[in-house]
């Protein structure tokens, strides 16, 4: 138990480390770009402040990395904490699925087993009210060594799923980490204006259309 504690607190450890060094990393940049359209041709007539995000190329990997150690934590790690509840659901229903038929498996193999020996004293031998001397078993052998292969399949297909969940939690998160890096601000945009303008050698009133590209 105490070796489970330390494991999850040096992963928390980790964690927090690669969350403060994302932080100090990330950094801003401005950029201006206006242009405006007259009978003169372009003519650039004002500034317009961009934020520009910078990209951090180790992200995806970092978040990926952070899933494989816990998952979810991939997921908290790109601020999509409404994935998480369905990363725990699909691999914590795999994970059930899994035990449940392994149970199952371990009671009819063992009952199976008895069986063979020659005892009669498994529980699937008599199940219920007592058979009357002679009679044969509530469960034959046949149907024992049936429901053994049966759950076994069903055991190991839900250990495919379970690994299958597990795998697209770190490719979720690696993805999701990707495309947050793409510009997609709501601010991008294509605008053109009137604008009134004086010209600096004739001193005359200038008109014509501005064109304002947002990044």
């Amino acid at each position: 138990m105490s070796n489970f504690f330390l494991s999850l607190v040096a992963c928390f450890l980790v964690v927090s480390f690669g969350f403060a060094q994302e932080k100090e990393d990330k950094k801003q940049e401005s950029d201006s770009v206006k242009v405006a359209l007259n009978e003169k041709g372009f003519t650039a007539i004002d500034t317009l402040k961009i934020k520009k995000k910078g990209i951090n190329p180790l992200a995806p990997s970092k978040a990926a990395f952070y899933s494989a150690v816990f998952p979810g934590l991939g997921q908290i790690y790109n601020k999509r904490y409404w994935k998480v509840p369905i990363v725990y659901a699909a691999i914590g229903t795999g994970v059930y699925a899994y035990k449940y038929n392994d149970d199952l498996y371990d009671r009819f193999r063992t009952a199976f087993k008895r069986r063979q020996a020659g005892f009669t004293d498994d529980e699937f031998y008599d199940l219920g009210t007592p058979n009357p001397p002679g009679s044969p078993p509530d469960f034959s052998d046949t149907a024992l060594e049936n429901a053994q292969d049966r759950y076994q399949r069903d055991r190991d297909l839900w250990l495919l799923v379970t690994i299958g969940m597990y795998v697209l939690n770190i490719v979720d998160a690696n993805v999701d980490a990707h495309l947050k890096q793409f510009n997609v601000d709501d601010d991008l945009s294509l605008d053109f204006k009137p604008f009134l303008d004086t010209d600096a050698l004739t001193a005359n009133p200038v008109y014509g259309m501005a064109l304002t590209i947002k990044f």
